[in-house]
């Protein structure tokens, strides 16, 4: 079977579900519902996360909940949460309205920058796989934090590639590579920072399973042909980091060998 049919056909699983599509995409900051649907179909995605804290859950207005494709996978995130506590009671407001134990946790540490906080992220976390979510931690790209959370039980991690929205693409490769190595059968998903294609492109080449993304593609000046972007790049940069890369030369190396030439 050949390297691209493998890519097409491979899968990959969250909390028991199983996806083709390792791009996961956002619902906020689109200028219309019409270009969110329009960057939704052509980004080739089967889950979008849904900020808990900013849409009516009760559906007492209109919202883009109204407006999401029946067949996505919805992952309710905590954004906007300062304190495991409000992490803990948003995720469970979740649950209860939109059916699913399914939760991206972010605890945010600092008004400013949006980095998480990674001590309240773990003990967030600890408290929801107790309580039956699958879980999916937002957190700094930092190898000892993946490591408890998951043993606290979280189903994946999700390090954070540049502070969120920023668009400032993979500021630490280093760090995500290691990660990869580090902890080879662990689902890692990249989150926040991507601004553009290449940006996804490397973060999956650096091994990452996924890449959940929103202002790259809603700021982009044309969201659903930046979303398409989006799509060929993680396909791209995923086979990429199956076909391994060749090793990195400090001098040039002739592509034509001198073994066999007719002199």
């Amino acid at each position: 079977m050949s390297t691209t049919l493998t890519t097409q056909t491979e899968t990959f699983e969250i909390g028991g579900r199983t996806f083709t599509s390792r791009l996961i995409i956002g619902t906020g900051k689109y200028r219309s519902f019409e270009e969110m649907k329009a960057a939704h179909r052509a980004s080739g995605a089967q889950m979008v996360t849904v900020a808990v804290r900013r849409v009516p859950l009760d559906r007492s207005s209109e919202s883009f909940l109204d407006h999401l494709d029946p067949a996505l996978a919805i992952l309710p995130n905590t954004a906007g949460c300062y304190t495991a506590e409000e992490a803990i009671r948003t995720a469970r407001l979740a649950r209860e309205a939109l059916h699913t134990d399914l939760v991206k946790l972010e605890v945010i540490g600092d008004q400013t920058t949006l980095f998480p906080d990674n001590e309240q992220t773990l003990e967030a976390a600890r408290v929801l796989v107790r309580e039956g979510f699958t879980v999916l931690p937002y957190f700094s790209d930092d190898l000892i934090m993946a490591k408890k959370l998951l043993d606290a039980g979280c189903a994946a991690v999700m390090p954070l590639a540049a502070p969120i929205g920023s668009g400032l693409g993979v500021q630490n490769p280093a760090n995500l590579a290691i990660m990869r190595e580090q902890l080879p059968e662990a689902l890692i998903i990249v989150d926040a920072g991507v601004g553009t294609a290449s940006d996804a492109a490397i973060a999956m080449e650096l091994g990452a399973d996924a890449v959940l993304m929103n202002t790259a593609i809603a700021e982009a000046r044309d969201a659903a042909r930046m979303a398409d972007a989006m799509r060929l790049a993680i396909r791209a940069g995923r086979l990429a980091y199956l076909a391994g890369r060749m090793p990195k030369r400090l001098y040039a190396s002739a592509s034509s060998p001198l073994a066999g030439v007719v002199r």
